[in-house]
């Protein structure tokens, strides 16, 4: 194994037990109803294989195997995925979640009729492998649906504050390059016939003010956890206050609630 390679499987450890680490059920819950409005968006028929990369604790995959999809799910971390099996047998729904990697799925070349990744696949440290990937497991004509923040919207911003406290490791791009139209079609273009592209929103709508809103994630969000448990304690008060202080800049409501619109871009494109 080469030098570098060793250095990408590190990177993804180290990223699986990010991931890991909280509890991301606390933090998905707030982004259900986008989740929804995501899946109504997209022609999801009876029958039709649909893969779900990344999926977390199910988001995209609930509402998918409520119209009758056959839908599996890949996850780099299984007590998330244990979270997804528990969500759909609560509805009596069907469907597969299985641990797998974003960069090298094990399913055969066009197998899946709709490949959708919802603030997941994004964060994949090698992303032309991810484009890869979403194309060859998508049979042709079939639809890849991505929803990614953007560099500018809230989520952006909130990842350029983490990243001042805790850098990315060398040479891994920043996620929110996903949400970037000029990006999205110079990695996916080789693979697509045609990309329509959407800056949207998804409302956080926490029933507490931005302070605890930054306490909850340092709770429940696994990267803003990690990046606080790498500093020492004036470290740590600061990145609290620069959090607070952007969550306070963007709150849209008062007494006591954090409401903002955190904008994103929805790609939906056709497997050429």
């Amino acid at each position: 194994m080469n030098p570098a390679q060793i250095g990408i499987d590190q990177i993804k450890q180290n990223m699986r037990r990010t991931w890991m680490a909280g509890d991301f059920g606390q933090i998905a819950r707030f982004t259900t109803q986008g989740a929804e409005e995501f899946v109504d968006r997209l022609t999801i028929r009876p029958g039709i294989r649909v893969l779900d990369v990344a999926c977390g604790t199910g988001n995209l995959a609930i509402p998918a195997a409520r119209r009758s999809a056959q839908v599996t799910g890949i996850d780099i971390a299984p007590n998330l995925l244990e979270q997804a099996r528990r969500r759909t047998a609560a509805e009596n729904l069907q469907a597969t979640f299985e641990e797998g990697d974003a960069e090298q799925m094990t399913y055969p070349d066009g197998h899946f009729d709709l490949v959708m990744t919802m603030f997941g696949a994004m964060f994949a440290p090698q992303p032309q492998r991810v484009a890869s990937e979403l194309c060859r497991v998508c049979r042709k004509g079939g639809t890849i649906a991505m929803a990614n923040w953007t560099p500018a919207g809230f989520v952006g911003k909130m990842f350029a504050t983490s990243s001042r406290y805790a850098p990315l490791p060398a040479g891994v791009p920043a996620a929110s390059l996903w949400g970037d139209e000029k990006v999205v079609r110079e990695r996916l273009g080789p693979g697509v016939s045609k990309i329509v592209m959407t800056l949207r929103t998804v409302t956080f709508d926490y029933p507490f003010p931005p302070g605890d809103v930054v306490e909850h994630f340092r709770s429940y969000f696994g990267p803003v956890q990690i990046a606080f448990s790498k500093l020492d304690e004036s470290g740590q008060r600061a990145f609290a206050a620069d959090l607070e202080a952007l969550w306070d800049e963007h709150n849209k409501a008062d007494g006591g609630r954090t409401v903002i619109p955190a904008e994103y871009l929805e790609v939906i494109a056709t497997r050429a």
